[in-house]
């Protein structure tokens, strides 16, 4: 009876395992949409019915040994110590199980470093709390870069709206790549330590400071494909989410063409005259989106942490002084980010044109995207 109830046991938690694998709620490791993906999930999948024999064998024979020998059947135990065939036994055989799951490792490991042949090279560089992407090769003028940010609105951060499908995994400008292509990313960063993450991609590497990293991949599907920073890169690092959109080579070359097109037109707009009102609408919505977590959406700051812009020296003080710590951040605070790198003129000028008539700072100043190209060629 103790040996029936056993197996029969030990056959429901091998089902168990089984349903938990390949489970619809999402408790296993996706298989992806790309090549390596696919080979990184069959190397999982082996290891972990590798790891189900080991289990059954284990605790099949600790169970049968447990009701088997048990003192109420009068079992007596033996009054034994070393044994050399035990010991080689249990040395040999979790040996040739490493030596083989290693071998077959190594060759997938092998493809994921393997950076030749690449057909595009993306740079990917993180900030606090957003991420750079420029498309490297042609012309310099004629390349593309952007930043790709948060696009989760506050209300849902805050509890006052009900979250959305994709909470804290959407953003404002996502990666745009092509399928069937083999795409090389340079991974660095311009303040502490991030990680570039996408499970569906298999691609998951570390955007060190002074340091570039490398990784690749080769999408077969279109589709979205979401991802985190994965490093506790400060304050906000859960609101640092990646978007991937795969799409068709045709729809890439077009994207690409209109994405120079806006690159050409935001030169062209640092030009414009700008007047106080479309500084301000343009500041507000900057605002929001790039200072409203620290500064908070009313100028108030946070208290001890964060300073207030509301009736601030820098709001109220000489338009030099604010320019200089938006473009280059606190000098003996590294809590503000530079955003000379990381906003256009026109962004630059809108926000602190706003900073300055908000929240009944009411200076009247106006900053022009043209002063700050100024302000730059000064420096």
């Amino acid at each position: 009876m103790p040996t029936k109830l056993l197996r029969r046991g030990m056959l429901l938690f091998v089902t168990l395992l089984g349903s938990l694998a390949h489970a619809d709620f999402k408790l296993n490791m996706p298989r992806g949409v790309t090549d390596i993906s696919n080979e990184v999930y069959g190397l999982h999948m082996l290891i972990f019915w590798v790891c189900v024999v080991i289990a059954i064998i284990v605790f099949g024979v600790m169970g049968y040994s447990i009701v088997m020998h048990r003192k109420s059947r009068g079992a007596v135990a033996d009054n034994f110590h070393e044994s050399v065939k035990v010991e080689l036994l249990w040395t040999i055989l979790p040996a040739i199980v490493v030596i083989a799951i290693g071998y077959r490792a190594f060759f997938t490991l092998e493809k994921m470093y393997d950076f030749d042949d690449s057909d595009m090279t993306v740079e990917i560089v993180g900030y606090q709390w957003k991420w750079r992407y420029s498309y490297l090769g042609g012309d310099a003028a004629e390349r593309v870069t952007y930043f790709s940010s948060l696009a989760t609105p506050r209300d849902q951060i805050n509890g006052l709206t009900t979250k959305g499908e994709n909470y804290l995994l959407e953003v404002d400008e996502p990666l745009v790549l092509p399928i069937g292509m083999k795409i090389r990313f340079v991974i660095s960063s311009a303040d502490v330590i991030h990680s570039w993450w996408v499970p569906q991609l298999a691609v998951k590497k570390d955007a060190i400071p002074g340091i570039v990293n490398e990784s690749w991949t080769n999408i077969n599907e279109p589709g979205t494909y979401r991802g985190q920073c994965t490093e506790l890169c400060g304050k906000d690092h859960g609101f640092m989410p990646i978007v991937v959109e795969a799409v068709t080579q045709e729809e890439f070359d077009i994207w690409l063409a209109n994405k120079k097109v806006e690159t050409r037109k935001l030169a062209e707009l640092t030009q414009k005259d700008w007047t106080y009102d479309e500084l301000m609408e343009l500041g507000e919505s900057a605002y929001v989106k790039n200072c409203a977590a620290c500064h908070q959406v009313d100028g108030s700051g946070i208290a001890g942490v964060f300073p207030a812009l509301k009736n601030s020296v820098i709001a109220l003080g000489p338009v030099a002084d604010h320019i200089d710590i938006v473009v280059n951040g606190s000098r003996n605070n590294a809590a503000m980010a530079a955003y000379g790198a990381q906003l256009s003129e026109v962004d630059m000028a809108a926000i602190i044109t706003y900073e300055r008539n908000a929240w009944g700072n009411d200076t009247g100043d106006v900053v022009t995207p043209v002063d700050i190209l100024n302000y730059n060629a000064g420096q």
